[in-house]
């Protein structure tokens, strides 16, 4: 077949870039970044470029599942009975428990449409605010900020003033990671304009922070501190904006006392900082023409982000930089639509248009303008709240769409005994391997990436289309589909005189109705069209009816969107952290995320190629700390918190400072056996977004003796290999699985336990990995409890198991990637060697650069050898695609004195 393009975006971070999509309408074969599309220009990540790489059909939920009962199994079932007995549930629930007995918890990842069609029938039809999203754990905080400071949340800036200001703040964020395509344009701006000063403000030193002119590593949670230390200097040394702040603002005076007493040594001391680097970052920002903000989770996931949020605004309003280009506060959003997902009102407290739940008036409206009687007064429960009343029995029906409570929430014990409990839950989900579908008594399949059509708005307020490619596999449908059939159905029952509320029959229709709910708001995109997207491209709002062009920046003429068009200074007092180390928790725990990972790994969890840079989970420490605490490298530890515990080996970690602790967010229970990091993440929240506290909680490690290690390896059949074993290793300690290889992957399991399990075990174990069969090599040693097998096919080994004693296991997976012969060395493959016969030690090499699969080792040669940045990209080929490498790379120049 003829291959075509598709124009769509990329379904991972809010960046929103534009992607090609090259396909034969059939299947999704390969992706490029769009060069027209204003986000990336071409460019993208290591994620965004693997995309179609991702989505194993194998890991996809293709049929509708139903189960009449809790421990009974699900079985496939057709979309007419899966969607008449969700609506008897949820319309007897509601008849018996009244509205607010049901839930739903959706997703920064459904599309605009999506998401307005949950909302209006959550508080159109139903009548009930019990809707929010996992963007509660991303963005609410940064949503409180602007609305509190600037009167609407609405970031002011485009990502054009990455390339225009003169002095950038990166706060909380390890834009490198998590934004690396906005990172590469930094870079880039950088390299050409060597007099923009960029301070980063992080605990760790991350990969972002090697581009910095000052890496602050200020305690973890004192950001409130050091944000006002910094107006402190600014107003002491006369660097405020006094006409702005007397035309523009209010408030001033209050905050003015307040910060008065964040002195420099206060403020050193409390953020364990040098007074001199609080000197040098209010002179930078004070002296500059322009100054621009970026943040993200390290600010947000915080018990006092919205304090953090507005102390980091009151910066921009205090020297009157907003409204202009290179200056204002920008939040860098976490996934894709949670923009849009505040623009339809899709967290509890919110209704579609930039209004409030609990504004009569704006309820007024939008009842009005969907033609109901009223819309709920009563407040919605948000995320943490939502699942303590599931816990209790207050919600009995909940409604999960394309999200994965039971890997991202904090406190997973509780959560996951909250999800057992409910009566009936709806789970409406791409892939079936997700932690949470496990409890789903319903399982609906919904399309995915390249298979659905519909909106999204990026961190800059720019909506671009989404476009399918293909169709969905099975029997999957879109989202927007799936609520609307809810809906009608829920409407015979609840409303049966007032019909027409849901008579969608294409994303277009849901569009064309939610714009006319943006009319003379805020964020006014009335005047867009899906014709006008096609035609011009995507566009930022507000892009009112008539316009001709969106609005790259806000605030130019000084008027906010508040009742008298000021923005508002606001004077919160630091407070610590709820949890503080000592006693029986000394550490600190943070967590992030990883280069080539995305969320709980739903999706890049099937890419095999995605774990050639990190591996597995890990706990990474300073390596005094190590020494303190007599660990070795790659020892296993028991993490404890007060709310869980985790086994997960330990590594060194130089950019950590001493009594730091920090485990990346994304492997949860499916890939590490416990439940993941968020066994041990704290469920407090801030008491006006909402959003917990996901970056801070205390633990001590301690080692474990488990001295009967596991390691298998088998390539093929990945997901319904993976499916059955993680089911097998429910009984060992630790277990821990991965993917690897890139053309022909394999699934990876690490294991231990404090003794072997049983012969029927390995039976079990052997019969998945294919062990059962002829040309397999076997070692058996019973009273030493040592057990290997080997696969030889073609003479490659395409299956191994080492049980007892695991050596060889490095070497062993080397050769397989390599897909070396090994008749010459077959009768060393059982051998307890650490290397093979007459090799040096085999160790598995980090991928540096996925695109062009580059190890560690190959660069760091490079660089041994003299070779510069251009040299490195001529030789190896790292850095000349992607460019997410490339941080590393220049950090490895730069250990060798040489310039990057």
């Amino acid at each position: 077949m003829m291959s075509v393009t598709t124009a769509s975006a990329c379904c991972y971070c809010g960046v929103g870039c534009g992607v090609l999509i090259e396909h034969d309408g059939q299947r999704i074969q390969g992706v490029s970044g769009d060069p027209a599309h204003p986000a990336n220009y071409g460019r993208l990540c290591s994620k965004g470029s693997t995309l179609h790489r991702t989505g194993d059909q194998a890991a996809r939920a293709l049929y509708p599942e139903l189960r009449l009962g809790k421990g009974l199994r699900r079985n496939r079932t057709d979309w007419d009975t899966a969607m008449g007995h969700a609506a008897h549930m949820f319309a007897s629930t509601i008849a018996e428990h009244g509205p607010d007995s049901v839930a739903f918890y959706i997703s920064g990842q459904l599309l605009t449409e999506d998401y307005y069609a949950f909302n209006k029938l959550a508080r159109g039809l139903i009548g009930t605010n019990n809707i929010d999203s996992n963007s509660r754990l991303c963005m609410s905080s940064a949503v409180v900020g602007y609305k509190r400071s600037l009167g609407a949340d609405a970031p002011p800036c485009s990502y054009e003033d990455i390339e225009l200001t003169d002095c950038l703040l990166i706060i909380g964020s390890n834009m490198a990671y998590a934004h690396p395509v906005l990172f590469r344009r930094l870079e880039q701006a950088k390299q050409e304009h060597p007099d923009k000063r960029i301070i980063v403000v992080d605990p760790r030193r991350t990969a972002t922070c090697d581009i910095a002119d000052i890496h602050l590593a200020l305690q973890p949670g004192t950001d409130v501190a050091f944000l006002h230390g910094v107006l402190h200097l600014l107003i002491e040394q006369g660097r405020t904006a006094e006409a702005f702040i007397h035309q523009h603002t209010r408030d001033f005076a209050e905050l003015q006392t307040l910060v008065g007493d964040y002195t420099p040594e206060r403020v050193a001391r409390i953020c364990g900082i040098e007074q001199e680097d609080l000197h040098r970052i209010a002179r930078m920002i004070g002296s500059a023409p322009s100054f621009l903000s970026l943040w993200c989770m390290g600010m947000n996931q915080s018990s006092a982000g919205s304090a953090k949020n507005s102390a980091l605004i009151n910066l921009h309003l205090a020297t009157g930089q907003i409204g202009k280009p290179g200056s204002g506060p920008f939040s860098l959003t976490g996934q894709p639509n949670a923009m849009g997902g505040r623009e339809t009102g899709s967290l509890s407290n919110l209704l579609p248009g930039h209004r409030e739940a609990g504004n009569a008036e704006h309820r007024r409206e939008v009842a009005e303008y969907w033609g109901v009687d009223a819309l709920p007064e009563a407040a919605g429960l948000s995320a943490i709240e939502l699942f303590e009343a599931v816990r209790v029995g207050k919600v009995k029906a909940l409604w999960i769409a394309c999200t994965n409570p039971a890997q991202s929430l904090p406190d997973q014990n509780l959560v996951r005994q909250a999800l057992a409990a409910c009566p009936f839950v709806v789970v409406q989900e791409a892939f079936s391997t997700t932690e949470t579908c496990a409890y789903a008594d319903l399982l609906l399949p919904a399309a995915s990436w390249g298979e659905k059509s519909g909106s999204v708005t990026n961190s800059e307020r720019r909506i671009s289309r989404v476009r399918a490619a293909v169709a969905a596999p099975g029997e999957a449908r879109a989202d927007w589909a799936i609520v609307c059939d809810l809906a009608r159905r829920l409407q015979h029952q609840l409303r049966p005189t007032q019909p027409g509320l849901f008579d969608f029959t294409d994303p277009q229709a849901l569009f064309d109705e939610f714009r006319g709910l943006t009319r003379g708001r805020d964020l006014d995109y009335s005047g867009l069209s899906y014709a006008l997207l096609e035609a011009l491209g995507p566009q930022q709002w507000p892009f009112a009816a008539g316009a001709r062009q969106g609005t790259p920046r806000l605030y130019a003429e000084g008027v906010f969107p508040t009742p008298d068009g000021r923005a508002r200074f606001i004077a919160d007092q630091y407070l610590p952290a709820q949890e503080q180390p000592g006693g029986d928790f000394p550490l600190l725990l943070n967590t992030g995320r990883l280069r080539d990972q995305w969320h709980g790994m739903s999706r890049t969890g099937t890419a095999a190629q995605l774990f050639g840079h990190v591996d597995q989970a890990r706990i990474s420490l300073h390596p005094a700390e190590l020494s303190s605490h007599q660990l070795r490298e790659g020892q296993l530890v028991k993490v404890t918190s007060q709310r869980g515990e985790l086994v997960l080996p330990v590594t060194a970690d130089e950019q950590l400072q001493r009594g730091h602790a920090w485990i990346p967010m994304h492997w949860g229970d499916r890939f590490l056996r416990g439940g993941g990091v968020n066994v041990l993440t704290q469920p407090a929240f801030d008491p006006l977004s909402r959003q917990p506290e996901l970056k801070q909680a205390t633990i001590r490690i301690d080692p474990v003796e488990l001295p009967w290690e596991l390691f298998m390896l088998v390539e093929g059949d990945v997901q319904a290999r993976f499916s059955t074993l993680r089911s097998l290793c429910e009984p060992l300690t630790f277990a821990s699985f991965s993917l690897s290889g890139r053309d022909r992957p394999a699934l990876l399991l690490r294991a231990a336990h404090s003794q072997a399990l049983s012969t029927a075990w390995l039976a079990a174990v052997d019969a998945v990995l294919g062990l059962d069969q002829a040309s397999v090599l076997r070692f058996e040693d019973p009273g030493r409890a040592i057990s290997k097998g080997l696969r030889i096919e073609d003479d490659r080994i395409t299956a191994l198991r080492l049980c007892g004693e695991t050596r060889a296991q490095d070497w062993l997976h080397q050769a397989w990637l390599g897909g070396e012969s090994v008749s010459a060395i077959r009768r060393w493959l059982l051998a307890p060697l650490s290397a093979p016969p007459g090799g040096a030690a085999g160790r598995i090499e980090t991928v540096l650069c996925n695109c062009m699969n580059v190890s560690l080792s190959r660069v760091q040669a490079g660089v041994d050898a003299g070779m510069g940045l251009e040299t490195l990209k001529t030789e190896l080929g790292c850095g000349t695609q992607c460019g997410s490498c490339l941080p590393e790379v220049r950090r490895l120049l730069a250990r060798s004195g040489q310039a990057a």
